[in-house]
């Protein structure tokens, strides 16, 4: 009985915690909303409409974040590394002024919104999203091909934008 236990414990530590990587976006993760530099409501999938035959590194992040912080000098290589792709940075912040503060501060160039339904929205939820940064890649069809990168050194990132 002893090793049923220990089996199970270890297949359910293996198998029952991953994140699935979902080829695409649910129709709840398109519809949630998002805003604009501008103050525009925008849906997610209008922004993915608009950059669709461009690959597309979104990072999620947040002004406050220290990883995230730390990672934006890695992004902006990236950037560098791979000027064609589109870069969509989805803000955590608490308020919008800290959040265009961080940019502004930072320095970070690509198109930026506000996630106004935070965490728990459904984008949020979409993602299963406990950590940020979180970088993900879209390719110019609008697949996923990276779903759950939290380092903007993943190998995965930069595999995905040389395919371009």
């Amino acid at each position: 009985m002893k090793k049923i236990i220990i089996v199970a414990f270890i297949g359910l530590t293996l198998f029952g915690c991953s994140k699935e990587a979902p080829g695409h976006f649910s129709t709840e993760a398109l519809e949630d909303v998002f805003t604009s530099l501008e103050g525009e409501e925008v849906s997610f999938s209008k922004i993915l409409e608009k950059y669709k035959g461009s690959k597309i590194l979104i990072d999620i992040w947040a002004s406050w974040c220290p990883d995230c912080l730390k990672s934006i000098p890695e992004v902006q290589k990236v950037q560098e590394d791979y000027a064609g792709a589109t870069y969509i940075f989805l803000s955590l912040d608490r308020n919008k002024t800290d959040w265009k503060n961080g940019i502004e501060r930072l320095n970070i160039k690509g198109e930026h919104y506000f996630i106004e339904s935070g965490w728990e929205g459904k984008f949020g939820k979409f993602l299963g999203l406990d950590w940020i940064p979180r970088f993900l890649v879209i390719d110019e069809n609008g697949k996923i091909i990276v779903f759950d990168a939290t380092k903007a050194t993943d190998k995965l990132i930069r595999q995905s934008l040389e395919k371009m």
